[in-house]
């Protein structure tokens, strides 16, 4: 009988593994905070195209918003500014995170996106630094999107000042 189901569990189906956020933010020179969180992915409905890809647990997350042309490109994205609204390719990275009952905030202004995609699922690796919002310096961030599958909606993906 344990035999039985032993082979029937190891003929059933595989399912995809679940997209996951791993992020961890280093707030020089003593802090780190890490968080994994569940992840999503969904077009954007704007011109030009893009991909917002989110995730986010308990007040912390990250959300990579990338630019590009017609089809989900793979490779390195150049981080772009908030409001950069000229530039084709490139990423905005931003990340929220919890210090005791405090939220603090990051913009990415250095560092890179780098994308690679299979038939079915995408994994992203976001890093880099920036000022932290309403914090005292600049914030480090290395953030892994994986098994990320791009959603049927799509979602708005616009950036305000």
């Amino acid at each position: 009988m344990l035999l039985a189901l032993g082979a029937a569990a190891a003929c059933g189906s595989r399912e995809a593994p679940a997209a996951r956020l791993r992020a961890r933010v280093i707030r020089p020179p003593r802090d780190t905070l890490r968080f994994d969180a569940p992840a999503s992915a969904g077009r954007c409905v704007r011109p030009g195209g893009g991909l917002l890809l989110q995730g986010t647990e308990r007040g912390n997350g990250v959300l990579v918003l990338l630019r590009f042309g017609d089809s989900v490109a793979r490779g390195e994205f150049p981080l772009l500014a908030r409001a950069d609204s000229t530039t084709g390719r490139g990423a905005i990275v931003a990340a929220r995170y919890m210090i005791g009952d405090a939220a603090r905030g990051v913009t990415l202004d250095s560092g890179a996106v780098s994308v690679t995609r299979t038939a079915d699922a995408l994994t992203a690796s976001a890093y880099g630094s920036g000022a932290e919002v309403a914090g005292a310096g600049r914030v480090l961030l290395d953030a892994s999107f994986e098994s990320v599958r791009i959603g049927p909606d799509t979602v708005a993906c616009g950036t305000r000042l």
